[in-house]
């Protein structure tokens, strides 16, 4: 069996301890916030969360760009180089055209290096949706699974993973035209939280609201008692609202008693749309 690699992007927003630990490489994308571009990598080398969120909070506009052919490029010949195939899970395809640069760096590749094999993969996930799935892709890999086996549980999964969040400011979601902004200003007015999720295209879609904050984050744990399958391994995003997202946890815990609860970010790709207090809950369910 050859060896393999596993590749992501950034918007998988996995800490880089655990990127590490399963010797992943990770394409990062950027943003770009006050006129400076910035790099996302994992460890935040050169923009801390706190410091983007903070300056959200303050107006400040962004924009995002996708990882490119080159970059995809960049990082796939050196692998194949050494004579290791890839296994790419990206960023979903409705929200990014990371996945398609990486299908055609990887046809490219693969021309120019016979016998290797390049597979790319929509993961038609996000955040922590995206970084669950590598996680659990990873832990496949490390059992001696083949590259093909290891991309037939990665396909298998995706339309079980699920994804429930919400947001604390419909503002941005009105800028990436998630809400109308006569529906952001009373909604803001009236303390509506949105509830979303990920559907089985990898697409935002809105699916209700409620009043106030505490009852949109006990949403989401609502959400997972309907739809959970297995509560092993949980895993949780939030906008630079860590206490909030510990308040979930333990509802989690206390209802679904998972063996790995992780916790982290919203990078700064994602959290430019989401915005500062965007929380969300990512298991795996019967279905999305």
């Amino acid at each position: 069996m050859r060896e393999y690699v596993l590749m992501t992007d950034s918007c998988c927003d996995l800490t880089d301890e655990m990127a590490k630990q399963f010797d992943l490489t990770v394409l990062p994308l950027s943003v770009i916030q006050d006129g400076t571009e910035y790099v996302d990598y994992l460890d935040k080398r050169e923009l801390d969360p706190a410091v983007f969120y903070d300056r959200l909070r303050k107006g400040s506009l962004g924009s995002t760009s996708a990882a490119n052919v080159s970059a995809f490029h960049g990082a796939m010949e050196p692998i194949l180089e050494q004579g290791k195939d890839i296994l790419c899970i990206c960023f979903s395809s409705a929200l990014s055209t990371t996945y398609q640069s990486a299908v055609i760096a990887g046809q490219e590749l693969e021309e120019a290096y016979p016998g290797s094999k390049i597979l790319v993969i929509d993961s038609k996930c996000a955040s922590l949706g995206q970084g669950m799935l590598v996680y659990l892709a990873a832990r496949e890999k490390e059992k001696g699974k083949s590259m093909e086996e290891v991309a037939e549980f990665v396909r298998r999964t995706i339309p079980h993973l699920c994804h429930w969040f919400t947001v604390d400011d419909l503002h941005h979601l009105k800028r990436g035209g998630r809400v109308s902004a006569a529906a952001a200003i009373v909604g803001t007015m009236l303390q509506m939280k949105p509830i979303l999720h990920v559907d089985d295209e990898g697409r935002l879609i809105p699916v209700s609201k409620v009043r106030g904050r505490k009852a949109s984050i006990k949403a989401l744990a609502d959400r997972m008692e309907e739809l959970v399958e297995d509560p092993s391994v949980v895993f949780i995003s939030h906008g630079d609202c860590l206490a909030e997202a510990e308040e979930l946890a333990e509802m989690v815990r206390a209802r679904f008693h998972p063996q790995e609860l992780h916790i982290n970010y919203v990078g700064p790709v994602i959290g430019n749309h989401s915005g500062p207090g965007t929380m969300a809950l990512f298991f795996l369910g019967k279905h999305r």
